[in-house]
């Protein structure tokens, strides 16, 4: 019969960052969520041409505080609904 050894790691990683966005607010239709566009400006890889590309998220906002046109930052956190992973975490100042 073979040993069983059970290895104890004594160190503590820290936990990692969730993702934040910056995005800006394009409807707050929905109880509860906002639709974030995040916008990015990239290079294609065949072409070496820049472009600008965007990507809709939804976010969770719970009382509905956000309207839209306004800057905000979105983090990364559990599921919330199929479509939501993300709640609004900062409102930038405008």
């Amino acid at each position: 019969m073979a040993k069983q050894t059970t290895k104890t790691n004594t160190e503590t990683k820290p936990a990692p960052r969730p993702q934040t966005f910056t995005g800006k607010v394009v409807s707050t239709k929905m109880k509860d969520t906002a639709v974030v566009r995040i916008s990015r400006y990239m290079k294609h890889a065949k072409y070496s041409k820049y472009m600008n590309h965007s990507t809709k998220i939804m976010a969770h906002d719970p009382g509905n505080t956000v309207k839209e046109g306004q800057e905000v930052t979105i983090v990364a956190c559990r599921p919330i609904s199929k479509n939501k992973s993300f709640k609004i975490a900062i409102t930038a100042a405008k």
